[in-house]
């Protein structure tokens, strides 16, 4: 039977998803550095050969991890209009749930405890940097009370997040995002709902 490019396409696409999917599972077993070729065909049911058929080495599957998964934030983040939504962030979280959601335990996974800090970096600058640009738009304040802000803002949300993946995930991601919203956007008080007039009256 001859192999049309469609055919190719899916087995080349399923086989790649399959090494990811290895190499993700073993990153929340132990460290990268501890990880070998043979370990992720083992894992994945392929041999050795057909990982090289794909890959040098391990270090280009996690390149082409961080890349995609950088690239499908962003395509949903361009999804919404964010200066039109800077009265209603929830819509970015939103988004962002809906990307975890696709496939919660391939991110569980890749933001476990073992797993390297570069995704999480690609991922906080990605973030900043959209934020950066629509909050310049509306916010007259120099840019190092800016960067501030966002570093708070971004690298908070990230982190709790991975806490959420790392845990038993008892409460629903889309509480995560909601709450993370208002801590974001209200502060502790308005996530406690406290009314701090009222406090310091």
């Amino acid at each position: 039977m001859d192999k049309t490019p469609h055919t190719t396409d899916r087995r080349v696409i399923k086989t790649k998803r399959a090494i990811k999917n290895a190499f993700a599972k073993l990153l929340s077993e132990k460290d990268i550095n501890d990880i070998t070729i043979s370990d992720i065909a083992a894992t994945a049911d392929i041999n050795r050969k057909t990982f090289y058929n794909y890959y040098a080495g391990i270090y280009e599957v996690v390149d082409e991890i961080e890349n995609d998964i950088v690239n499908r934030f962003d395509e949903a983040l361009t999804e919404v209009d964010l200066t039109t939504n800077v009265n209603t962030p929830y819509r970015v979280f939103d988004k962002i749930t809906n990307v975890i959601n696709t496939d919660i335990e391939f991110f569980g996974f890749l933001l476990s405890m073992n797993s390297n800090v570069s995704l999480s970096t690609k991922l906080v600058d990605l973030l900043k940097n959209k934020a950066r640009l629509v909050l310049n738009n509306y916010l007259d304040i120099p840019e190092e009370r800016l960067e501030l802000m966002l570093c708070f803002m971004v690298n908070g949300f990230v982190a709790v997040y991975r806490s959420w993946l790392n845990s038993d995930r008892t409460q629903p991601i889309e509480m995560i995002s909601e709450g993370i919203n208002t801590l974001c956007f209200k502060g502790v008080n308005g996530y406690l709902g406290i009314d701090v007039k009222k406090e310091t009256t």
